[in-house]
């Protein structure tokens, strides 16, 4: 046995000096773990995967290599494995759920971190037993989140295989609202009488035997298990053991009702600094806790929701079948369809002056374009603004006259170079005048209907990103064609 003296001694001493013993052979055992076979999830870039660590995989995969890969793959983070399956070709997907599911090394982090198409069809590959027990190593509020979005049939089948305490916690969850504190909230959380010394708690803490992995809170509730306030850890660990929780804890803690919505659930963390927030009933007792690691993912999806209802898309599809994502999108584009056909009318109606000068149509497009695009840059601004609260009141009335300044001052600069490019171009001034007062009424209207459609539909409860658009290209597009034809019309003609 090495004494443990000379170990120290030779630390001591310099790499280069004389006195240091030469370095011991490595067996021939040693030498192939230190030289090894590269491994295929060992890239230059710790974090994600790319595309070089997914050719590899792909490679072992056609050379039937699957000892490479099953070392792969259950050596990777959870997050980095489901960027991986969802990059692979569906078979080759297929072909390692398999490697990975005899030993039931599927993580349920992996299924969490999936897209909702792709863990769809990872998660047929597994039987009803299989991802129950998955979910069981799951906080509640990301098991809910897994189990909610399945039909009725296989939610039933994955319940009966729960154990008994986390299958209660997930039907009580799914009675909430869709997309509500109730959903979002965590079950698992400390709470302690609020007459506990910090001394207490901690001794507390240390015997407990289930606790959750995480918590940056404890909680204060009275005999009824009303939150009374709540206590950092931070703040605990800095007290001495005989002060009351009662004299260190936040009396003012925010409680979030089950039934609020998500989004606002976003709003009072965002705008309040919290890290986590109690859940209550309709009678203030305490259900559970959100934390801010589940409020930064409903910011990701409400952002991602209303981007892509502003282009008139449902969902992400990326990974979704070429039928179901044309049926998803038909739909909007019926209704795109039929405000073309309105705008399509309104030029029917100048027919006979489009035939009398030419130059109409060929200039009429730009007007229309001018006043959609700067439309849309108040649209987008103002559906931001609803979301983040920022247009209540007076802030409203203010950005409602701010964009008017701005469409105009717009429309005039735009006016003078449109219409001198029109009036250059085809050699008539009267025609450069028409494009000019046109570019100015359109964008004047394009910046007012930009900013007011969405409030209106917000104070009707209706969605702005979803409907916005579409009467914002139906307005700009009439009321250019019409002002430019018309103005054509009375001046030209």
């Amino acid at each position: 046995m090495t004494d443990p003296t000379e170990l120290d001694r030779d630390a001591d001493l310099r790499p280069d000096d004389p006195q240091r013993p030469p370095p011991r052979p490595l067996t021939a055992e040693e030498e192939e773990a230190v030289r090894g076979e590269p491994d295929a999830a060992t890239t230059e870039n710790p974090y994600g995967v790319d595309d070089d660590t997914v050719r590899e995989i792909e490679a072992l995969l056609d050379e039937a290599r699957l000892d490479r890969v099953e070392k792969a793959v259950t050596a990777m983070h959870s997050a980095d494995l489901a960027d991986l399956l969802e990059m692979l070709h569906p078979e080759d997907r297929t072909t390692v759920v398999g490697i990975i599911r005899p030993s039931l090394r599927i993580d349920a982090e992996v299924l969490l971190h999936l897209n909702e198409d792709v863990r769809e069809q990872v998660m047929k590959l597994l039987s009803a037993e299989e991802i129950a027990q998955a979910l069981a190593e799951l906080d509640s509020d990301d098991a809910l989140e897994l189990i909610e979005g399945l039909d009725d049939d296989e939610r039933v089948e994955i319940l009966s295989h729960l154990p008994v305490a986390d299958r209660l916690l997930v039907e009580e969850g799914l009675t909430f609202p869709e997309y509500s504190a109730g959903r979002l909230m965590q079950r698992e959380f400390v709470a302690v009488p609020m007459f506990w010394t910090v001394g207490k708690t901690i001794d507390w803490l240390r015997a407990a035997r289930e606790l959750p992995d995480d918590f940056y809170q404890i909680f204060t509730v009275d005999p009824r298990f009303h939150v009374a306030g709540g206590a950092s850890l931070s703040r605990i660990m800095r007290s001495k053991r005989s002060v009351r929780l009662a004299d260190i804890m936040d009396g003012e803690i925010r409680t979030i009702p089950a039934t609020m919505d998500q989004e606002e659930v976003a709003y009072l963390f965002r705008q309040y600094g919290l890290v986590s927030a109690p859940v209550v009933d309709d009678d203030g007792r305490l259900l559970g806790v959100i934390t801010v690691d589940d409020v930064v993912e409903v910011i990701d999806e409400e952002h991602e929701d209303d981007l892509l209802k502003l282009g008139g898309v449902q969902e992400i599809d990326v990974y979704r079948a070429v039928l179901k994502t044309t049926r998803s999108r038909f739909t909007w584009l019926s209704v795109n369809l039929l405000t073309a056909v309105l705008a399509s009318a309104v030029i029917a109606i100048f027919e006979g002056t489009i035939q009398q000068a030419v130059a109409l149509a060929i200039l009429m497009p730009i007007v229309a374009s001018m006043g959609g695009n700067a439309g849309t840059q108040t649209l987008t601004v103002t559906v931001r603004g609803i979301a983040m609260h920022e247009l209540e009141g007076r802030s409203a009335r203010r950005f409602v006259l701010k964009e008017l300044a701005v469409a105009t001052l717009n429309g005039l600069g735009f006016a003078v170079i449109g219409g001198a490019i029109a009036a250059v171009w085809f050699s008539d001034w009267m025609l450069g005048g028409v494009i000019a007062m046109a570019m100015v009424i359109t964008l004047i209207v394009a910046g007012l209907t930009g900013a007011l459609i969405p409030m209106v539909l917000d104070k009707m409860k209706i969605d702005p990103a979803v409907a916005s658009s579409i009467f914002l290209t139906t307005v700009t597009d009439v009321v250019g064609f019409f002002t430019f034809l018309g103005l054509a019309a009375i001046i030209l003609l």
